[in-house]
């Protein structure tokens, strides 16, 4: 009998390895006013520190091909941020007029609270959307880097006690414009040099109405990667928004007989109806919410079981605060929260979320970075058998500031 893919999803949940014969058959369904209590409820702890750290400065710098955010208080704690590339070079007046004003002479340890009188500063709502998102975002990590070495505590403890110290990760391929034979050589090149035990490939066409990148891509490579790594790493496939609801049955079919683990955005992002029919007809764990910006469509999704896995991007959907509260409600629903990177030192930030999260999901994105940024990072990040190590260092786990700073120049 073919497993629903509820009980495929009970089964794996936080990794559990319990059988879906073990689990509830069907994760429960909050109501919208439960949800509604869940995402109001504060997610920063309260800090303990008993001066205000009034903010004195937020200023965008760039050394190099990095853009990076600097905040100072006025009794001069600092924090800083490495934006998501390459927006902040497009972003940056949205950044010194939006968010940067509002923020300044204001007390850091009411970063949370502060948030909605930001959304409301000017007009702000209606930025809604990753244009507004990113460049709150910068300024938040920046501000929990500032928080966490006041109390010398690592980014994930200022929002609960760690749960985890390592994170399982999958690398993931973002290339179209090979062969499928070229592809299978890629990823395994790219499973070679991290030692993941899952990795992530790209089928369709970006948004693309059911159009391949090349033709019969898709459909030669979906058996071809469960023929090469098939019951020894574990397989995920993201089709980035380009098929109806029918093409996307029948590819995820064929993902689920080669046992893949799970099926990212199958059809266009803001289409939940059509996500949610062909989530409910696959017993394939479905995912989406990378390019989500509303905490109220995450609310519908996870309300109406339009997905399996949320995936909010910490960068886009405008922070860790706002994604904390997307995995409080999911997790009323047993949905795991595997949040989406948006490359370059974001996977760092990936590290601290997970630290915390209860239900991540089974792996989480890794791009490679480590090599790049692990020797900014106290103690280093160490990448070894499919898992990599959580920065334990205060805020970000950035050893030294003035370093990492010299050079830099104002933007």
């Amino acid at each position: 009998m073919k497993l629903r893919r509820r009980d495929m999803l009970a089964a794996t949940i936080a990794g559990s390895g319990v059988p879906a014969s073990a689990q509830k058959q069907d994760p429960p369904r909050p109501t919208g006013a439960e949800l509604d209590r869940l995402a109001a409820k504060p997610v920063l702890l309260p800090t303990g520190l008993q001066n205000p750290l009034i903010i004195d400065s937020i200023r965008l710098l760039q050394k190099d091909k990095e853009y990076l955010v600097h905040v100072r208080s006025k009794d001069g704690a600092e924090g800083v941020a490495f934006t998501n590339p390459p927006r902040a070079g497009y972003l940056a007046p949205v950044l010194k007029s939006l968010i940067v004003p509002y923020l300044l002479g204001k007390d850091a340890r009411g970063i949370e609270d502060l948030l909605w009188g930001l959304y409301r500063y000017r007009d702000n709502y209606k930025m809604y959307g990753l244009a507004l998102w990113s460049p709150q975002a910068w300024v938040e990590f920046a501000i929990l880097d500032m928080l966490g070495r006041a109390v010398n505590k690592p980014m994930g403890a200022l929002f609960g006690p760690i749960v985890r110290r390592e994170v399982p990760i999958y690398v993931a391929s973002a290339r179209r414009d090979t062969t499928p034979e070229q592809e299978i050589d890629y990823l395994q090149k790219l499973v070679d040099e991290s030692g993941a035990k899952a990795l992530k490939f790209r089928i369709g066409g970006v948004m693309s109405r059911n159009a391949d990148a090349s033709p019969g891509r898709t459909g030669r490579l979906i058996p071809l990667a469960g023929k090469h790594f098939g019951g020894k790493i574990a397989l995920h496939a993201d089709s980035n928004s380009s098929y109806d609801p029918p093409l996307a049955l029948k590819y995820g079919r064929m993902l689920e007989e080669i046992k893949a683990v799970y099926y990212e955005e199958p059809c266009p992002f803001d289409h939940l109806e059509d996500t949610k029919v062909v989530a409910d007809a696959l017993t394939i764990p479905v995912a989406a919410g990378e390019q989500e910006y509303s905490d109220w469509r995450f609310r519908w999704v996870i309300a109406n079981r339009g997905c399996d896995i949320v995936q909010p991007d910490l960068n886009y959907y405008g922070g860790m605060i706002r994604s904390l509260r997307v995995a409080r409600m999911a997790a009323a629903a047993r949905m795991p929260t595997t949040v989406h990177i948006s490359g370059g030192f974001g996977f760092v930030y990936m590290l601290h979320f997970a630290s915390v999260v209860p239900d991540i999901g089974e792996y989480q994105e890794y791009k490679l970075g480590s090599e790049t940024y692990g020797p900014w990072i106290e103690g280093g990040i160490t990448v070894k058998d499919g898992k990599m190590t959580v920065p334990t260092g205060a805020g970000a786990g950035i050893k030294d500031m003035k370093a990492l700073l010299a050079g830099a120049v104002e933007v």
